[in-house]
């Protein structure tokens, strides 16, 4: 062998032990099966992964891939979601059932395979089908590539605190019945901390989540809202939370004693504790923001901080700190919290955001009407069904899969590609509602050329009643360039748009009452959904689907669907 053929050789070999050091294939093994549990007095059988409520931990690093193997135990149809993993051309592996994927049914399985693409920070999965992710969900941490520092001096140790609800009846029956009649379904018996009701209900105090601390370090909190129905806020007594990061992007970090955190969104935060041990335990709480007209569990999670002690104390006679949060409907707190939030927009972590509009779209999102179905009773407004829509255009799930129709060609009767850029019908959108408030009931996508810069105003309506919606896009991080109250006017408001230092989020709130505006770049061929994460509305049809056409290059394509893909 000549000199350079060795040289070559030597070169590979660098190569691959450099890709392996600063890239991994990490393998986990997800079986969904039935377990007992109880909170608040109350056993009941759930769907879990490995009998874990919440669900295991995910851990990998930027570059690294995934290999999640999902077995389904039992008799519901399953399929999971990375929450806010981008899946650049894997789509195939995004989760939610009859858009990306079929479900997987009893007894079959599907390896989801996908690699970490500039991505770092605090995630999450859940179930994508029906009410199944008010058991079936965990956290995802992203750590940086090896020997990347944080933006920020490195904790002393992270903890991810995932927020959820508790039902004593059965989720599925739940659901079933308010699709059935068209009204409003059950609310959750509790608010949880890691799956833990805490001390505030009735029988639960043995169920609190305690987060244990020692004087004089600094924790990072990895904060979740995995909660079905429910905007947050959360606090914890006498002790401030720098925020640093949401929804897995560093952001130009900010000190609060409380924060709003909507069902979807992920904050990362740091708790500096007291210097030294302060003779007392204290409460971290979250109860919930409510805007809307409809019925809300309005109770208070709380779990405990306590301070470790080098001398032996008895805690139960140490006085317990409660936080103040603000009112239920304290709106003004929630815009004065979001107006905060920007993207560091460094040179390291740049603010990338589109400075040229391609194409403007204007998605009017709230309640309507449907008729009811024959021979059935149903509690929305004179008998009608409750319908969730966008432009007017309430989505209906297909009972095949959109990616694999739209991959393979056979859209036909499937879905429709001319999804409406603006509402068919303008009217003042904040203002008195039209009398006219049935819906249309339908399966239609927004097609998109690959590379396309997308601005998007979202803007609440009152029809039923003005109400925050927290919309949560697949595939794609976008930024929130404004955001106000009453009508957008394409006029004035985007001339005050930040396109400096704009917050990048997967899952942002429209606010009551108002609009918001984002842009993102469409570089990520493949049918992507995008859905309020509030899943009565998620029920009722608040959703709907982006078509990203392949671009030119090998890289711009979606590769074909593997070999396991679930068939319906």
């Amino acid at each position: 062998m000549g000199a350079i053929e060795i040289f070559l050789v030597s070169l590979m070999i660098a190569s691959c032990l450099l890709s392996s050091v600063s890239a991994a294939t990490r393998h986990y093994k997800f079986e969904v099966k039935m377990q007992n549990v109880t909170r608040l007095c109350h056993t009941k059988s759930i769907v879990t992964v490995n009998g874990q409520f919440p669900g295991p931990r995910i851990v990998a690093r930027e570059g690294d891939r995934l290999e999640i193997e999902v077995v389904n135990h039992v008799h519901n149809n399953i399929s999971i979601h990375w929450h806010g993993i981008r899946q650049v051309r894997s789509g195939w592996a995004d989760g939610p059932a009859y858009v990306t994927q079929c479900p997987i049914q009893t007894g079959q399985k599907y390896l989801y395979n996908f690699t970490i693409i500039g991505q770092r920070g605090t995630f999450w999965w859940h179930a994508h089908i029906s009410w199944l992710r008010s058991t079936l969900y965990g956290p995802i941490i992203i750590l940086p590539k090896k020997n990347t520092p944080y933006p920020f001096a490195k904790p002393y140790k992270e903890v991810p605190i995932i927020f959820g609800e508790w039902f004593n009846a059965d989720t599925e029956a739940i659901i079933s019945q308010a699709l059935q009649t068209g009204g409003g379904p059950n609310v959750s018996d509790a608010y949880t901390i890691n799956g833990l009701p805490g001390p505030l209900y009735n029988c639960s105090t043995k169920d609190t989540f305690k987060l244990k601390v020692k004087p004089g370090k600094t924790y990072l909190l990895r904060l979740i809202n995995a909660a079905l129905n429910d905007e947050l806020f959360f606090s914890i007594a006498n002790h401030t939370l720098q925020i640093i990061d949401a929804d897995g992007v560093y952001v130009k970090p900010f000190e609060t004693n409380t924060l709003i955190i909507t069902p979807g969104q992920t904050h990362n935060v740091l708790l500096k504790t007291k210097p030294h041990f302060p003779n007392a335990t204290f409460y971290m709480i979250a109860r919930p923001y409510v805007t809307g007209p409809g019925t809300f569990d309005n109770s208070t999670v709380a779990g405990i901080l306590e301070y470790e002690s080098k001398t032996k104390l008895h805690l139960k006679n140490l006085p317990l700190f409660k936080p103040l949060l603000p009112a239920l409907n304290d709106t003004n707190f929630v815009t004065n919290f979001t107006s905060r939030l920007r993207s560091l927009a460094s040179p390291q972590f740049p603010a990338n955001v589109p400075q040229n509009v391609d194409k403007r779209l204007f998605f009017t999102v709230g309640l309507g009407t449907s008729p009811c179905d024959q021979n059935k009773t149903c509690q929305g407004p004179n008998g009608t069904k409750f319908s969730a829509s966008i432009n007017n255009v309430s989505f209906i799930l297909p009972t095949t899969a959109l990616l694999q129709s739209h991959f393979f060609g056979q859209s036909k009767g499937v879905y429709k590609p001319d999804f409406p850029y603006s509402p068919l019908n303008w009217f003042n959108y904040t203002g008195n509602p039209p009398n006219n408030t049935l819906v249309h009931n339908d399966t239609k996508l927004m097609v998109l050329p690959f590379n396309t810069s997308v601005e998007l105003v979202m803007q609440d309506t009152s029809i039923l009643g003005l109400e925050s919606h927290p919309l949560h896009l697949h595939g794609f991080n976008f930024f929130v360039v404004g955001q106000g109250f009453g009508n957008f006017d394409p006029n004035k408001d985007p001339s005050n748009f930040n396109l400096v230092d704009p917050i990048e989020r997967n899952t942002v709130g429209v606010p009551s009452g108002g609009w918001v505006a984002i842009r993102f770049l469409a570089d990520n061929p493949g049918v992507w959904f995008m859905h309020c994460h509030l899943e009565v509305h998620t029920s009722w049809g608040l959703k709907m689907a982006w078509l990203v056409q392949n671009g030119k290059l090998p890289n711009q394509k979606l590769p074909p669907p593997p070999m396991d893909l679930p068939k319906c």
